[in-house]
Formats: structure tokens, C-alpha cells, sequence
């Protein structure tokens, strides 16, 4: 769901939608379903910014429908739920709203995977070193060993000037699958995906 919000920056909603199927590749390749086109995989590495996005309200109840898929055990189960989620804005854009019939899954005599717990609703860690883009977006890396990226499409600046270790930061779920970084005792939220 992170990298689906990634895809907010784009203006043009057909693109919008390729970009938000691209980004379920990882779990297409975890099931041995065929991948996603192309296309639809670069829109989903590099997602364009830019302009005006059409049918936003269109696109946030998308993402609301898909952030609740995570209550179904399984990969497979999630993944046709994500798929459904965009049924309303295929619709709107007059394509085809009958889903295909989901290819058979690679995994005939293996034992199902066992439900993954729910992680923790945030993060606290301090800082170990931080860095600027071109564009004055951050990585952060924590002294827990998790990295952070400000994602594209956030207008926020940091302007941190201290030494790494002396920020602790607050990492914490926002709505639709993303996530916000806060640092103690310093104004400003940003929002963040996770790179490792």
C-alpha cells in the first residue's frame, strides 16, 4: 500500500491505475502468476509527478477499499481484493469491470502459508545518519537498522542541521497504507516509505 501512494503525483487517472496494478507485482512474482506488463512495472519503480490528478476523490475511496484487504489471510486472497478495490474507477474510465478469472497458482501440494501477525503500529529509534536529494528529499537511516525515504510527491522540507544521532524520530501508519515520520522536538510530518 505504500508504494500504491507513491502513485498519488499522477495527474492522468488511466496512468494513475496502471501505476497502482504495477506495484502488486512483488506479490504476483511471490505467487508464480504471470508479471505485470511492463509498463505498468516502470510506472510503478518511477511514478511521474506532476499536474492536477483527475477523479481524486475517485481514487482515494480506491485506496480506502484496498487498505482494508490486509484482514484476508492470504497472499492470493489479498491480491484479487486489491484488483477489486479498482473496479469503481475502471468503471469511470469506461474499461472493462468483469474480472478475469484469476490464473491457477504455482502452489499444487505445498502447505499454505501460515497468517503473518500484524506489525507494530509505529517505530521510535534514533537517527544514525540522514541525507539530501537533489530535490531536498531525506533518507533516513536509524540506528535499528531500518532506512527511510521521503517519498516524491510530499511538499514538505526538512531543514535538520544537527548531528544524526542527536534526532529521534517517530514513524507511524497515516491513512491509506502510508506512513509518517515525525522528529522529536522538531515541527513538521513527512511522509515516508521504508527501503529496507
Amino acid at each position: 500500500m505504500a508504494a500504491a501512494y507513491r502513485c498519488a503525483g499522477i495527474a492522468n487517472s488511466r496512468q494513475w491505475l496502471d501505476c497502482y496494478y504495477g506495484v502488486a507485482q512483488p506479490i504476483r512474482a511471490e505467487l508464480g502468476l504471470p508479471p505485470a506488463p511492463q509498463q505498468q512495472m516502470a510506472l510503478a519503480a518511477m511514478p511521474p509527478a506532476g499536474g492536477v490528478p483527475q477523479d481524486a476523490e475517485l481514487r482515494d475511496a480506491v485506496l480506502a477499499e484496498a487498505s482494508r484487504c490486509y484482514t484476508l489471510g492470504g497472499d492470493r486472497e489479498w491480491l484479487n481484493c486489491y484488483y477489486a478495490a479498482a473496479q469503481p474507477l475502471r468503471a469511470s474510465l469506461g474499461l472493462s469491470t468483469a474480472q478475469p478469472p484469476p490464473p491457477p497458482a504455482n502452489n499444487f501440494g505445498l502447505q499454505p502459508k501460515p497468517v503473518v501477525t500484524r506489525e507494530a503500529a509505529s517505530v521510535r529509534a534514533a537517527m544514525a545518519d540522514y541525507k539530501f536529494d537533489s530535490f531536498g528529499k531525506f533518507t533516513v537511516h536509524l540506528n535499528n537498522g531500518q532506512v527511510w525515504r521521503q517519498i516524491g510527491s510530499d511538499t514538505s522540507i526538512a531543514h535538520w542541521l544537527k548531528p544524526a544521532g542527536e534526532y529521534v524520530v517517530d514513524i507511524k501508519k497515516g491513512m491509506f497504507g502510508s506512513f509518517n515520520l515525525q522528529v522529536e522536538h522538531v515541527g513538521g510530518a513527512y511522509k515516508v516509505e521504508r527501503l529496507q
